[in-house]
């Protein structure tokens, strides 16, 4: 395989779990309410409040280590085009 093609395939994969894990996000905080329930009557709703809070919470550092390896990776693409732009004019 080329380096050049698996260079782009790598990076199109780490885009498409980003953006995945993008939307799963944003579905949940679809469901988030910004309200604060104090009276015990709504108990059910609070706990249902925390379950997203905390599903938001897990998928954290998931979403930052996706972000990051997608920097890394648009960084080195954009590296080697410069690197090759840099060579052809020596």
């Amino acid at each position: 395989m080329n380096l050049i093609l698996g260079m782009w395939i790598v990076w199109g994969v780490l885009v498409l779990v980003y953006v995945a894990i993008r939307i799963y996000v944003a579905r949940l905080d679809l469901d988030e309410n910004d309200t604060i329930l104090l009276d015990d009557a709504f108990a059910h709703e609070r706990a249902a409040q925390e379950a997203i809070i905390a599903k938001v919470k897990k998928i954290e550092p998931a979403r930052r280590v996706a972000l990051i390896a997608l920097l890394v990776m648009s960084l080195i693409v954009i590296g080697y085009y410069v690197w090759n732009m840099w060579q052809q004019f020596q």
